[in-house]
C-alpha cells in the first residue's frame, strides 16, 4: 500500500483545513464531551477488559490445539506438526479501542494452506467449540459473503472469521497488513482479511489516535441515537464512521474532539457526494485484484456516497447508501452543524446534539414488515436474510415511483413481548420535498411490495413456518410494542431541537402557502377577465379536453385519494412539501374493514373511502408458501439519482486530489473536485410529456398483493 506523505501536519492526500490548536474553551468543552460519554455508558469497566483479555487468551489456546489436531490427523511430518500455528487477530471496534461494555469482539483466525475453511474451520473446529461448556449460542454461517463462526465464549460475544494461507507454517510475528499476504489467496480469506488490514490502515492514518478514539465515540453514539447507524439498512455502519472520522482528524490534526465533532459536521455538510473520502492515495497493486474506480467499473458509478478503505484492494466500503437514505444522512448532518453553532453560543448542549431521533412521530404513513418462524433457530435466519432483503425494498420503491416517493427504514426490529416468534420492521414514507402534489394524487406500490415478497421467499433456505406480511399503517395505529415500555406516548414530544424546527417550517409553510394562494387568485381573476374574449367554440374545445384529461385519470386509477397532510421535519424528518398520501383498501373493506386478495389486475380492485371510512392498517396477505426457490440473486437495484440539492464545496475545503499510487489522476479528465455528476438514467416517464402535463395520478396503495399460493 502506498505511503501517505507526512511533511510536518500533513496526514492524508491533501493539505490540513486547519493547523490550529486548541483554545482554553476548546479544552473545556473537550471535558464535558469525555465525561458525558462517560455518564452514558459507553466505556467498559477494567474488570469487564481484563475478561476481555482473558477470552482472547482462550480464544489463542483453542485455534493452536485446533491445527494441531487437524495436522496430526492429516499425517505432516514431526517438524511441520511441531511447528503448525494459528494466530488470532482483533479488528473493528475492539481494535479501534472504542468498543462499549457488552459489545462483541470481531476476530480473523489465520490458518496455514492444510487448514480448509469447509472441512476443517466449519468442521473440526466448529465441532470442538460445539462441545466446550463454555461455549454457547454457536452459530456457523459458512454461505456468508464473509463466513463467521458466531459464539459466547465464557459469556463474551466472537465473531469469528477465517483466512486460509498458502503457508505451511504460519509464523508467529505474521505481519498481514504487507500487500504480499493477498498473493495466491482465495477471495473469501481476501475479504476476510480484509476488516483487519482497513483497521490497522486507520490507525497508522490518524495523527492523534486518542483525539481519534474519543471523537469516533462521540460519532457512533450519535449515529445510533439518530437512527442512522446500520450498514444493512442502507445508512452507514461502523467502518464507515470510523473513516469519516479519521478523514477529519487528517483534516483538523491539532484539533480536540470537541471541535473536531463541530468540523466532522461542518465537512460533511458541505461536501460535494458522490466525491469519494479517501485517507490516502489508491494503490492499484501488482496481484491484480479489482479496486474502486469509476473510471473502469460501470457500478462504481452508481455509487452515491463513496467512503473508500485504505487498505489494498481499496474498495466502497458504503455501496448500501440509496437516495433516501442519503438524504436523510445529509439532513442530520445539517442538524448537527446548526446544534454546533448553537452550542458555541451556548444555545444548546451535549444533550441537544444527543437527542433520540422521534422515527414514529416523525411521520404520519409508515410499512410495517411482519415475519414469522416456527422456533427460535428458523426465526434468527429468516430475520438474517429478510434483513438483508429489506434494503431492497427501498431501492424498488424509489425506483418505481421515480424518487417521488421517499422511504426512511428504521434501522432495528421491534418484538411483541406476547408474540415471540414474531418481529417487525418500519418504514417511515413521504413524498419527494417540493414536488407539488394535487388532492388525490396518490401512489401504487402494491406490486413493487409483491415483488419484493416474492424476492424474500426465494430464500433457499426456505422452511414451511417462514412467513412474511407488508402493511400500510398510520401513526395513529402504531403498535404499542414500538414505543418505550410498550406505553403509546399521549402526546407528541415538545420542546426538543427537532420540535421547534417542525414548528419553524410549519410557520413558514404556512406563510409560504398564503403567498401562493394570494398569487393564485389574482392570476385567476386575469384570466377570468381574458376569457371573456374567447369564443363558444374555444370554450366547449377546452371542455372537451378538460373532459378527456379527467377520464383517462379515472381509467387509470379508478380510486380518489385520501388527503394525508404532508409532513415536515429537519435532520431526517419528513419533509415541508405539500402532498397526499392516499390509502385504498380491497371492496370488502370499505365496509368491513378487512381485505381480500386482489384480482389479477389490481387497479379494477381499488375503490374509493372516505378518511374517516378508512380501516387503520391494510395487511398485504402473508406468504405461507413461497415460489420455488430460484438460484439467481435478484439484480442489484439502483435508484434514481439526485444530486440537486447538493451544497456546493466551500473555499476553506481544499481541492480533493485522487491519484493511484503512481501519481497519475484517478480520473483521467480533471481533478476530483471538478467531478462532474455522471448522467442519470432517465425514468421513462420523463418521455411521455403529455401524460406528465396531465399529472397521472401514481397510487399509494397498501392494500392485498395477490392471490397467494394455498391462501
Amino acid at each position: 500500500m502506498a505511503s501517505v506523505q507526512q511533511n510536518g501536519q500533513r496526514y492524508g492526500i491533501t493539505e490540513p483545513i486547519s493547523l490550529g490548536g486548541p483554545t482554553e474553551l476548546d479544552v473545556v468543552k473537550t471535558r464535558e464531551l469525555e465525561k458525558y460519554l462517560q455518564d452514558v455508558g459507553l466505556y467498559e469497566s477494567k474488570e469487564e477488559a481484563v475478561r476481555r483479555e482473558e477470552v482472547l487468551g482462550r480464544l489463542d489456546q483453542i485455534v493452536k490445539t485446533w491445527i494441531k489436531t487437524i495436522s496430526r490427523a492429516k499425517g505432516l511430518n514431526d517438524q511441520l506438526l511441531h511447528e503448525a500455528n494459528a494466530e488470532i487477530f482483533t479488528f473493528g471496534s475492539y481494535r479501534l479501542g472504542v468498543h462499549g461494555p457488552g459489545a462483541d469482539i470481531d476476530t480473523l483466525c489465520v490458518g496455514p494452506r492444510h487448514a480448509t475453511r469447509e472441512g476443517d474451520f466449519f468442521g473440526e473446529l466448529q465441532r470442538m467449540l460445539s462441545e466446550m461448556p463454555e461455549v454457547t449460542e454457536l452459530h456457523p454461517v459458512p454461505d456468508a459473503h464473509v463466513p463467521l463462526m458466531g459464539f459466547k465464549l465464557n459469556g463474551v460475544s466472537i465473531d469469528l472469521l477465517y483466512a486460509q494461507l498458502p503457508l505451511w507454517v504460519i509464523p508467529k510475528d505474521l505481519d498481514i497488513s504487507q500487500d504480499s499476504i493477498l498473493q495466491n489467496a482465495d477471495e473469501q480469506t481476501v475479504r476476510s482479511l480484509n476488516g483487519c488490514r482497513v483497521t490497522d490502515q486507520i490507525l497508522r492514518l490518524v495523527p492523534n489516535i486518542e483525539n481519534f478514539r474519543t471523537t469516533l465515540r462521540c460519532m457512533r453514539f450519535w449515529a445510533k441515537r439518530r437512527g442512522v447507524y446500520s450498514n444493512v439498512s442502507g445508512f452507514l455502519g461502523g467502518i464507515n464512521w470510523a473513516l469519516l472520522v479519521a478523514r477529519i482528524c487528517q483534516l483538523y490534526p491539532n484539533a480536540l474532539p470537541n471541535m473536531l465533532a463541530s468540523r466532522f459536521f461542518r465537512v460533511y455538510t458541505q461536501w460535494r457526494w458522490p466525491n469519494p473520502v479517501l485517507l490516502c492515495s489508491m494503490d492499484e497493486g501488482s496481484l491484480g485484484l479489482q479496486v474502486w474506480d469509476p473510471r473502469r467499473n460501470p457500478k462504481d458509478r452508481l455509487h452515491m456516497m463513496p467512503i473508500i478503505t485504505p487498505a489494498y484492494p481499496c474498495m466502497n466500503s458504503s455501496y448500501n447508501v440509496s437516495a433516501s437514505t442519503l438524504r436523510i444522512m445529509t439532513g442530520e448532518f445539517q442538524r448537527g452543524k446548526d446544534i454546533c453553532e448553537a452550542m458555541e453560543a451556548n444555545k444548546a448542549d451535549w444533550d441537544t446534539l444527543f437527542e433520540p431521533f422521534a422515527f414514529f412521530e416523525a411521520y404520519k404513513n409508515y410499512l410495517q414488515i411482519d415475519i414469522s418462524a416456527a422456533n427460535v433457530d428458523d426465526l434468527r435466519k429468516w430475520k438474517g436474510w429478510v434483513e438483508s432483503r429489506l434494503r431492497q425494498l427501498t431501492l424498488k420503491i424509489e425506483r418505481h415511483t421515480y424518487d417521488m416517493l421517499q422511504c426512511h427504514p428504521h434501522p432495528h426490529d421491534f418484538q411483541d413481548a406476547s408474540r415471540p416468534l414474531h418481529c417487525s420492521y418500519f418504514m417511515g414514507l413521504q413524498r419527494k420535498q417540493g414536488v407539488p402534489a394535487a388532492e388525490g394524487e396518490p401512489f401504487d406500490i402494491r406490486r413493487t411490495v409483491e415483488e419484493f415478497k416474492h424476492t424474500v421467499n426465494g430464500y433457499m433456505l426456505w422452511i414451511p413456518g417462514m412467513e412474511i406480511s407488508v402493511s400500510h399503517i398510520k401513526r395513529r395505529s402504531l403498535p404499542s410494542f414500538v414505543f418505550p415500555g410498550g406505553v403509546r406516548p399521549s402526546h407528541a414530544s415538545k420542546g426538543t431541537w427537532d420540535s421547534k424546527r417542525r414548528a419553524e417550517h410549519r410557520v413558514s409553510s404556512t406563510a409560504s402557502a398564503a403567498t401562493t394562494t394570494t398569487a393564485t387568485t389574482t392570476n385567476e381573476a386575469s384570466s377570468e377577465s381574458k376569457a371573456g374574449s374567447n369564443s363558444p367554440g374555444d370554450e366547449k374545445k377546452r371542455k372537451r379536453g378538460d373532459d378527456e384529461t379527467l377520464a383517462d385519470q379515472l381509467r387509470n386509477s379508478k380510486h380518489v385519494a385520501v388527503p394525508v397532510p404532508a409532513e415536515n421535519g429537519e435532520g431526517g424528518s419528513p419533509d415541508p412539501s405539500v402532498g397526499s398520501i392516499c390509502s385504498s383498501p380491497m371492496k370488502d373493506s370499505c365496509t368491513n374493514g378487512k381485505s381480500d386478495p386482489i384480482n389479477t389486475d389490481p387497479q379494477e380492485n381499488v375503490v374509493v373511502f372516505n378518511k374517516e371510512d378508512a380501516p387503520e392498517s391494510h395487511p398485504i396477505e402473508k406468504i405461507a408458501t413461497p415460489q420455488a426457490p430460484t438460484s439467481e440473486e435478484t439484480e442489484e437495484l439502483e435508484g434514481s439519482f439526485d444530486f440537486g440539492n447538493q451544497v456546493t464545496a466551500t473555499a476553506n475545503i481544499p481541492p480533493f486530489e485522487a491519484t493511484t499510487s503512481n501519481g497519475s489522476p484517478l480520473f483521467s479528465n480533471e481533478a476530483l473536485e471538478e467531478l462532474e455528476v455522471l448522467p442519470m438514467r432517465q425514468p421513462e416517464v420523463t418521455h411521455r410529456a403529455p401524460v406528465q402535463q396531465r399529472k397521472p395520478i401514481i397510487k399509494l396503495n397498501f392494500t392485498s398483493l395477490g392471490k397467494t399460493n394455498g391462501k
